[in-house]
């Protein structure tokens, strides 16, 4: 069975702010576009976190709601949330076949959260995931490198993801962008 996938999302740190943006499309299979208006970015934790996910969309719900809980668990550690969210999700055999995987950052740090386990932290601030990640990435370095004193990091994650959504057929331009 054809399964629901494909994204971009994409998150910055700069100028001592933190922004991240998602695209609203939804691909059923490798040729129909099912939705345009998805929110694959959303705040958490009293808005203090914000989270977004690129794959399947059932699976990447079950993981928001799995992160929340450890937030709440771990009392809105970031770090110790993720770590203890990749542990359960590599370590059990149902969870680990979840296909997505997430993005989540605070004001002080952004993580890359995946099913194999890792918990990464960028060394530049800037993290990208799904199908048009890699042009959503080189994207933002360049706009963060070459015009950051005059950008901010709402327009890097916002301009990023046109431009990954002017490349990458699994993108569009309905872009959500969450600040803290």
């Amino acid at each position: 069975m054809s399964q629901f996938h494909a994204t971009t999302i994409f998150a910055v740190q700069h100028k001592g702010k933190c922004a991240m943006s998602g695209d609203g499309q939804v691909t059923f299979g490798n040729a129909v576009v099912m939705k345009h208006t998805a929110r694959k970015v959303r705040k958490l934790f009293n808005g203090k976190v914000v989270a977004g996910f690129a794959g399947s969309v059932a699976d990447a719900f079950t993981l928001f709601e799995m992160f929340e809980a450890k937030l709440e668990e771990y009392n809105g550690s970031l770090q110790r949330a993720a770590v203890e969210l990749a542990k359960q999700w590599r370590g059990d055999k149902m969870l680990r076949q979840l296909e997505a995987m997430l993005i989540v950052m605070n004001e002080e740090t952004i993580l890359l959260v995946s099913g194999t386990g890792e918990v990464i932290e960028p060394d530049d601030g800037i993290l990208a995931i799904g199908s048009g990640g890699n042009y959503a990435l080189a994207a933002g370095r360049s706009l963060k490198q070459y015009a950051g004193e005059h950008l901010s990091a709402v327009e890097i994650a916002k301009a990023a993801l046109e431009i990954a959504a002017d490349i990458c057929v699994y993108t569009n331009t309905n872009i959500i962008v969450e600040e803290l």
